[in-house]
């Protein structure tokens, strides 16, 4: 048989070929050859084979046929049929393979090898291809070349135990690690650093045994800083930087939470802080891993400082990778050095004009986190000038912060008012939905506002009516004080002159508009229906209302019958139910700002502290569970002193869980309904406020519900001061994945006997590797002091695949019900 083409000259071939058929072609005609030839067992050139072989297999062809020709090779005892041979192994297998059981004695034997050149190649192929069975069944000889004293082995074999290392097998590996870094050869101090920190990170016992080693971390680090030119580890003038940045992450884990070997390590810190080089992009890496470290550790607050000015400086790089680096670093900071941080607010604001997004959004969470009561004003007119101008994929999270930071640091009322407007005027369209609600809020509860904001939102209504939001709170306004506005009552600006029938004009106008919602047109009904009393022109209302009395919205055309049957049979009763409304009871969010980090994203929430309502209203036994999968226009099943619309016997509200086979007693008759005062829709959008009074703390333990697949929720309990039948439950939901946990939903469903009212969640992001919680709100009624079960379904997404699961929580703590 003649000899085969050589790897070039079948290279050369096939680069020839001018079209995909013609490659094809040539690619089978010599996969032929090559199979004649390996099954003529011709040793002279099967290394060229398995080489073509390889080749071919990178270029998307079959090559699984050689996978024994590439054992045979590892069995030969000429080095260059072993390279060919343990390449391909590691291309063309796979643990999958039953091939893979019978290269572990070749690997096992070339690791004994006489020949330092063979041994690594066997090194090489296991921590390619090496199976957890191979692993174990290899690791006494891993550990005995752990111990050699050939550097070119140890750097090899200290990475290859980092694929070995699980818990079991750690002390094996433990006394070879003693001598690792006395190794003056550079690539072994690597390899060993990256093994001592993949120990620490798996197992807490290895991270306290190793902690000793810090003052020898500590001077080997002195001594990279120190040392002269090297050719052979400089880059850009400084000396070995990948090791510095190793042995950095390393001192990160060894100092944290421990005072001794923070303090061991703050000097060495603060010189790789003040000496390092930072007009390349090596000596940026060196920082920045070093500003990790300090503030990882328990470090002194002048070092503290020293990094977060190293991170304000990193602002002001050109770089973008640098300047978004140091935005997040100071978004993690900001919470423990807030005022260091202030220092760098005018940096920080210049980044919402970069033209990357990336470092745009870094730089909004962080201005948000800034905000205070000193630099509200300063602040927020920066942040309503981004939100001005910023692309729509900013606008809702920059209009939450804004709101937010408003009612938390507002220096007036009216500062207040005006600026929730302006986010109105500027993004309506990508608000929360609870944004009405609360403007509402807080304008009933400014008594002395209102004329002015009437009149502010009547000329925002003439300007523009596609924002539903604000003209939804100007049709409430209006609807309440209409008198106000026609009779130019304003102090705080110049009245304008205003008639009954304009005003009426322009809310007939909006239930015409093409622009408005259904909800948007109900506001408009209800707020003509309320002018009934503030105004005479009741005989033209009458006809607006009695026109949607046949309207095909069917919510619409509710409200206009009950307004119709308002003007015919219950006239005398109008102006007591179409009254204003009275100032709403107001909870303070006192609680703080948290950043909360999802996804390569942060977002800003606001902590506020839950208070519960006396139990003003019998608790209609027949509606077993609240809408779980409703938003904020769901009535509570607890019912708070808010009237709401009369329960049906038979309970409208879905168990949304399918069946949950939780037994209980029956249902009692409904209670009687109560009247309302008010149209239903405009109360909806009020039932998300948490209208509650104070909790007591009480002695109850914490417990966790679900500890699942990274997720863990755990609950904490509270005990209401006004009415002890109620509990309230506030989840802790964490996640120790590497990824976010993205849509994340939380319902819950209890037995007849109890009533239960989920609030709305802080967020719908578990940010990764345990860097945030989300936290819910549960309020149980239990007024049998029956013991408390729930069942629980979870939902969310991870790494772009939607997970569901469903629990069964018996265990709470005896206190929590009883």
């Amino acid at each position: 048989m003649p000899a085969p083409i050589r790897l070039r000259e079948l290279i050369r071939t096939i680069r020839t070929a001018r079209t995909q058929a013609e490659e094809r072609e040539m690619i089978q005609k010599e996969c032929a050859a090559i199979r004649s030839s390996f099954r003529e067992e011709d040793n002279t050139y099967r290394c060229r084979n398995v080489a073509k072989l390889l080749y071919m297999h990178m270029l998307g062809y079959p090559a699984h046929f050689g996978q024994l020709e590439c054992l045979k090779l590892i069995a030969s005892q000429k080095f260059t049929d072993k390279r060919i041979g343990y390449l391909g192994a590691m291309l063309l297998l796979d643990e999958r393979q039953d091939v893979h059981l019978l290269m572990t004695n070749c690997i096992k034997n070339d690791l004994n090898h006489s020949t330092q050149y063979v041994q690594g190649l066997a090194l090489c192929t296991l921590g390619c291809m090496g199976s957890s069975e191979m692993c174990r069944d290899l690791a006494g000889e891993v550990e005995k070349l752990l111990k050699t004293s050939n550097s070119y082995l140890r750097k090899k074999v200290s990475l290859i135990v980092v694929k070995c290392c699980v818990p079991e097998l750690m002390e094996m590996f433990l006394p070879a690690t003693k001598n690792l870094l006395s190794e003056k050869n550079h690539g072994v101090l690597h390899t060993s650093v990256v093994l001592l920190t993949e120990m620490c990170e798996r197992s807490p016992d290895m991270l306290a045994h190793f902690r000793k080693l810090v003052p020898q971390l500590v001077r080997i680090l002195k001594n990279l800083i120190m040392s002269g030119y090297s050719p052979e580890h400089d880059v850009s003038g400084i000396s070995d930087p990948f090791l510095q940045v190793r042995i950095l992450r390393l001192l990160r884990i060894l100092g944290k939470s421990d005072d001794d070997s923070s303090e061991a390590m703050n000097d060495i810190l603060a010189q790789v802080a003040t000496n390092t080089e930072t007009s390349k992009n090596v000596g940026n890496a060196i920082l920045y891993e070093t500003v990790l470290t300090i503030m990882d550790i328990k470090s002194e607050s002048g070092l503290r400082v020293l990094a977060i000015n190293i991170l304000g400086r990193f602002l002001l790089n050109n770089d973008k990778n640098i300047r978004y680096v140091a935005l997040t670093s100071l978004l993690k900071t900001v919470q423990t050095d807030h005022n260091a941080v202030q220092r760098h607010r005018s940096t920080i604001v210049d980044c919402l004009k970069d033209l990357d997004v990336s470092i745009k959004r870094r730089a909004m969470e962080l201005s948000f986190a800034l905000v205070n009561g000193n630099n509200i004003r300063g602040m927020m007119k920066e942040l309503l000038y981004f939100l001005d101008s910023c692309d729509p994929e900013f606008k809702a999270d920059c209009a939450s912060g804004v709101f937010l930071a408003a009612e938390k640091y507002a220096p007036s009322k009216r500062w207040h008012i005006d600026t929730i407007m302006r986010v109105l005027t500027t993004a309506g369209s990508y608000v929360r939905d609870d944004s009405v609600p609360n403007l509402i809020q807080l304008i009933t509860n400014s008594v002395e506002m209102h004329a002015y904001t009437v009149q502010r939102l009547y000329k925002a209504l003439l300007d523009d009516i596609s924002q539903q939001p604000l003209v939804q709170v100007a049709s409430w306004c209006i609807g309440e004080y209409g008198d106000l506005l026609v009779s130019g009552q304003c102090e705080e600006e110049e009245p304008i002159q205003v008639t009954e029938d304009e005003v009426l004009d322009v809310l007939e106008g909006l239930l015409v508009s093409n622009l408005s919602t259904p909800v948007t047109r109900g506001y408009s009904l209800t707020a003509i229906m309320k002018l009934s009393t503030r105004f005479s022109s009741v005989n033209r209302i009458k006809k607006v209302v009695s026109i949607y009395g046949s309207s095909i919205d069917v919510e619409l055309q509710q409200r206009a019958v009950e307004y119709n049957a308002l003007f015919k049979k219950y006239d005398h009763m109008r102006p007591a139910l179409l009254e204003r409304m009275p100032i709403m009871e107001k909870s303070a969010s006192n609680g703080p700002t948290e950043i909360v980090q999802t996804n390569g994203e942060t977002e800003p929430s606001v902590v506020e502290p839950k208070h519960l309502p006396p139990v003003t209203q019998p608790v209609n036994q027949a509606n077993d569970l609240l809408d779980l999968l409703g938003g904020n226009d769901v009535v509570p099943v607890i019912q708070t002193t808010m009237p709401t619309k009369p329960a049906s016997a038979g309970g409208e509200l879905l168990d949304l869980l399918g069946d949950l086979s939780l037994s209980g007693g029956p249902a009692p008759a409904p209670a009687s309904s109560v009247p309302t005062s008010q149209p239903s829709f405009l109360m909806d959008g009020l039932s998300s406020q948490p209208l509650f009074n104070d909790i007591a703390a009480a002695a109850i333990p914490p417990m966790t519900a679900y500890n699942k697949n990274g997720l863990k929720i755990d609950f904490t309990f509270e005990r209401a001061n006004p009415n002890p039948n109620i509990a309230v439950i506030t989840i802790h939901a964490s996640n120790s994945t590497e990824a976010d946990m993205t849509d994340f939903v939380f319902q819950a469903a209890v037995p007849k006997t109890f009533q239960l009212q989920l609030l709305s969640p802080s967020s719908n992001v578990v940010p990764a590797l345990n860097q945030g919680t989300v936290t819910q709100v549960i309020r149980v009624l239990n007024p049998q002091k029956q013991q408390l079960r729930m069942r629980i379904k979870l939902t969310y997404t991870l790494k772009g695949s939607p997970v569901q699961d469903l629990a069964e929580v018996n265990n709470f703590p005896p206190q929590s019900w009883q």
